[in-house]
């Protein structure tokens, strides 16, 4: 079992930053792939970013560019850089594991475990 616990998540004006960050428990994480996914208010759970320890990682095209995901292996955490926010980037942001996914199939199904989430609200 992995436990995810996401932390780093708050208010801040478009064009700021935050740093989410992702730690596990029971597991070390060097064996699973790492995503990031977000749910909006009246949306559905959309991708985000995928990353896995070999220094591989993937974006959703709507953050490519202004978002970096990153691991800490020594730390058992994962990291969410969100640079130059938008309104549009509000919303529950979900840390997940999954074993046996490549980075970019973490966009499709659902990974094996999952954080409860910290919200992210950025205003105009």
């Amino acid at each position: 079992q992995v436990q995810l616990v996401e932390s780093g998540g708050g208010l801040v004006q478009a064009g700021g930053s935050l740093r989410l960050s992702c730690a596990a428990s029971g597991r070390t994480l060097s064996s699973y792939t790492m995503g990031w996914f977000r749910q909006g208010p009246g949306k559905e759970r959309e991708f985000v970013a995928a990353f896995y320890w070999s220094g591989s990682s993937y974006y959703a095209d709507s953050v490519k560019g202004r978002f970096t995901i990153s691991g800490d292996n020594a730390k058992n955490t994962v990291y969410l850089q969100m640079n130059s926010l938008k309104p549009e980037d509000t919303a529950n942001y979900y840390c997940a594991a999954d074993r046996g996914r490549s980075t970019t199939d973490m966009q499709y199904g659902r990974p094996d475990y999952w954080g409860p989430g910290t919200q992210v609200t950025v205003s105009s």
